[in-house]
C-alpha cells in the first residue's frame, strides 16, 4: 500500500525544489515568485528495501515490486489561509489527502530570492503554517461537534463513541496544540476515530530546514533557533 506526503510551506520556501530532487524530475517550475505552483505536482519514488531480494530468493519470484512512496508538492500557504487568502481553501484540502507533512521552513540568507513576509524567521514560518492549519481544524470541529452532542444526548451510539476523541481534539486546539499531540498512547479505536475526523493538524509531520550549501553539514544561526523551537511543539514520548 503508497503512503502519500504532502510537501507545505510558505511560498519561495524551496517546496518545488524539493520535489524535484526527491523525484529526480524537473516536473515542478521552481521560480522566485509567490503562487508559482497552483496546482499540485505529484510524482512517486520507489522505496528501496534490501530484504526484497532476500525474500524473492526465497519464493523464486520472477519480479521484485518495492513500495512506492507519493510526493505531492503543495501550493504556498500565506496567512488568513483558513480563512481563505491565497490559494488557503484549495492548500487545505489538498493537505486532507495526504498521510503526512513534509513541512519545509527556509533557513537560508538570499537577497535574490523574495519571502512573502520580508524576513527570514523559520520559527515564525513554522508558526504560521500551522496556526492556519489548526484555525481550520478549529472551525471544523465546533461546526460538527455541535450535532455530535446532540446525538450522544440521546444515546446514539456512533456519537457516544466518537464524542471523547472529538471534545480531547477540540481541548486541544483551543489550547493552542495540534491534534497530532493525541497520537501517543491512545487506543486503536481512538486512532481510528481521529483519523476518521481527518484533521490537517492530526497528520505526522516532518520538517525540512532548507539551508545553503555551505550549512548543509553543520547547520546555521536559523537552523538552532528552530532546534530550540521544535520541543514545544512535538508531542510527549
Amino acid at each position: 500500500m503508497g503512503f502519500k506526503c504532502g510537501i507545505v510551506g510558505l511560498p519561495n520556501v524551496g517546496k518545488s525544489t524539493l520535489f524535484n530532487a526527491l523525484t529526480r524530475t524537473a516536473a515542478a517550475q521552481a521560480a522566485n515568485y509567490p503562487f508559482c505552483t497552483i496546482e499540485p505536482n505529484t510524482g512517486e519514488v520507489a522505496v528501496p528495501d534490501p530484504r526484497l531480494q532476500k525474500i524473492a530468493a526465497i519464493g523464486k519470484s520472477k519480479e521484485i515490486i518495492p513500495t512506492r512512496i507519493s510526493f505531492v508538492d503543495i501550493a504556498g500557504l500565506v496567512r488568513g489561509a483558513s480563512k481563505g487568502e491565497g490559494l488557503g481553501n484549495q492548500f487545505l484540502a489538498n493537505i486532507r489527502e495526504v498521510d503526512a507533512i513534509v513541512h519545509v521552513l527556509r533557513c537560508f540568507e538570499d537577497d535574490d530570492i523574495t519571502h512573502v513576509e520580508g524576513r527570514i524567521d523559520p520559527v515564525a514560518d513554522a508558526e504560521t503554517v500551522e496556526t492556519e492549519l489548526m484555525l481550520a481544524d478549529l472551525e471544523s470541529l465546533e461546526r460538527r461537534i455541535v450535532q455530535f452532542r446532540k446525538r450522544a444526548s440521546g444515546k446514539d451510539k456512533e456519537a457516544v463513541a466518537m464524542l471523547p476523541m472529538m471534545e480531547a481534539a477540540l481541548e486541544l486546539l483551543q489550547a493552542g496544540k495540534p491534534t497530532r499531540f493525541l497520537l501517543n498512547g491512545i487506543s486503536a479505536e481512538d486512532l481510528r476515530i481521529l483519523q476518521g475526523l481527518n484533521l490537517l493538524t492530526s497528520h505526522p509531520v516532518l520538517y525540512v530546514c532548507n539551508v545553503a550549501e555551505a550549512d548543509a553539514a553543520t547547520g546555521n544561526e536559523h537552523t538552532k533557533q528552530w532546534r530550540k523551537w521544535l520541543p514545544r511543539r512535538a508531542p510527549a514520548r
